[in-house]
């Protein structure tokens, strides 16, 4: 099992899941009582329920870098391009906008 902790605007929002039944991102209690609270993309609105997916929800697999920089990312993390979830936690502790993600 691998988790990684999903930051908005420097907030913890939530945690993110892989496991033997597939992919979970739930919403941490505290962030959906916060006033300023948003929604990690569109496709993931604010609730208490888990979300749950088969793959990598498209969201945070659009964060991963492509092309040379992913090249790049494989060769020195030693990654397979297909560890989707590695790829993340390795390469998106600072990703353009608002979401970092943090091995936990």
């Amino acid at each position: 099992m691998r988790q990684g902790e999903i930051w908005v605007n420097k907030h913890l929002a939530g945690i993110l899941t892989e496991d033997e039944e597939g992919y979970h991102f739930t919403y941490s209690e505290d962030y959906l009582e916060s006033s300023n609270a948003i929604s990690v993309s569109l496709t993931l609105p604010l609730q208490k329920e888990a979300f749950h997916a088969d793959f990598l929800f498209p969201f945070f697999d659009g964060l991963i870098p492509e092309g040379w920089l992913l090249d790049i990312a494989q060769k020195n993390w030693k990654l397979h391009p297909r560890d989707r979830m590695g790829l993340l936690l390795a390469t998106c502790k600072d990703c353009i906008g608002n979401i970092s993600v943090l091995e936990k």
